[in-house]
């Protein structure tokens, strides 16, 4: 069995409230988990309006399965209004 943990880093320039932030991230977490079956959280900077840390974990039996998942997810953060990522990280356990 293999996990993979991708953390991404964001800044959302247009949010000028928590309640905006949560506008944002609250589509794109949903998305993530409906589209591609993953677990997702917010687990950083939440009292701050225009940064996020997201977590997305993937469970599987072959890598090439787990990256595609990970390359998928990243292509939905990317392609999401109103957000920039600064860092991503990536662990396998």
């Amino acid at each position: 069995m293999l996990v993979a943990l991708r953390t991404w880093d964001l800044h959302l320039p247009n949010c000028h409230s928590l309640k905006e932030k949560r506008g944002v991230l609250k589509p794109l977490t949903t998305g993530l988990r409906r589209a591609l079956n993953v677990s997702v959280a917010e687990t950083g900077h939440q009292d701050l309006w225009q940064r996020a840390e997201i977590v997305c974990a993937v469970v599987g039996t072959a890598r090439p399965v787990v990256e595609e998942i990970l390359r998928a997810a990243d292509r939905a953060v990317e392609e999401t209004d109103g957000v920039r990522i600064v860092d991503t990280v990536t662990q396998f356990r």
